[in-house]
């Protein structure tokens, strides 16, 4: 199988290609899973980046993605196959009319045209380059995971009508979690692992200049400073990366140069979705100002 990437510096360089900037951590990983043909269990809070970068390693390899969204209650026929019950009641009734025997029918509405594939069948059979993403593993039930270890260890699955089903190439694949359960020993034995977590000031500010390019350099930087100290505070659901760009593009569009506590006291929904959230951080940011942010008072 081809390598996808020459080495780790190659991963950084092209995912920031893609507008991603992976730290050599991340892209240690990233070409890891590539050579050693592993999954990748991605772990962090929500909103750090795990979605996007399996979207970027897609993009810079020329792969599609072929995205699994979990959820509770997901089952086999929504995540491998299901057979299309609706076609196969009307070739049996079909069938009756010639008076065909049982073992007849049966070996014909249980072939190919009567198979509906779902996410994970569709990456086995695909025969171009493909990213996979099994989104959210931790909000399945623990039973649930048993479906994912035979394709993540051998890249197969078994249909009892068909046989076994192997894959015509070995993908990346990741798992994403944000940690609402512990996931089995199983299904890790299976991964490498990655934690992501919100970056450091710097690095922030860096994705914003690149995510935002007309912005300048002071105010990507009072912006990141803004974003850190509300996730110091103890909120129930910390700005996400994506949510970071969005007040940058917010505060553009709005004409402010600057940050001040006026500014944030107008445009705190942005980045964040929770009223007491934005109570608590209204509080630290708005009514004492310059608490922890270097920011200026508000001008008006």
């Amino acid at each position: 199988m081809a390598e996808r990437f020459s080495s780790v510096d190659d991963v950084v360089t092209r995912l920031r290609s893609a507008d991603y900037l992976a730290d050599t951590g991340i892209a240690g990983v990233v070409y890891l899973a590539d050579r050693l043909e592993k999954p990748v269990l991605v772990e962090g809070p929500a909103g750090v980046g795990k979605t996007e970068l399996a979207k970027a390693i897609a993009e810079v390899t020329g792969s599609r993605l072929i995205r699994l969204q979990c959820y509770e209650g997901l089952d086999e026929s929504k995540a491998l196959y299901e057979w299309n019950y609706k076609k196969q009641l009307l070739r049996i009734q079909a069938d009756r009319e010639h008076e065909s025997d049982w073992e007849t029918v049966e070996a014909d509405i249980f072939a190919e045209p009567f198979l509906l594939t779902r996410p994970l069948l569709e990456a086995i059979r695909a025969e171009e380059p493909i990213v996979l993403l099994i989104d959210e593993v931790d909000r399945v039930e623990v039973e649930t995971e048993a479906l994912l270890l035979e394709v993540l260890s051998d890249f197969q699955v078994s249909i009892p009508e068909l046989g076994t089903i192997v894959g015509r190439q070995r993908p990346i694949v990741l798992l994403t979690s944000n940690n609402t359960r512990e996931l089995s020993e199983a299904l890790k034995r299976r991964c490498l692992y990655l934690h992501i977590d919100y970056p450091e000031l710097e690095r922030e500010k860096e994705i914003v200049r690149v995510r935002v390019p007309e912005i300048d350099d002071a105010l990507a930087e009072q912006i990141a400073q803004v974003v850190r100290s509300i996730r110091a505070l103890d909120v129930k659901k910390a700005p996400s990366i994506s949510e970071t760009i969005d007040w940058a593009r917010t505060l553009l569009y709005l004409g402010h140069d600057s940050v001040d506590s006026k500014v944030i006291d107008e445009t705190l929904h942005v980045l964040l979705k929770y009223q007491t959230d934005i109570a608590k951080a209204r509080k630290e940011l708005v009514d004492t100002p310059k608490v922890g942010t270097g920011l200026p008072a508000s001008r008006g």
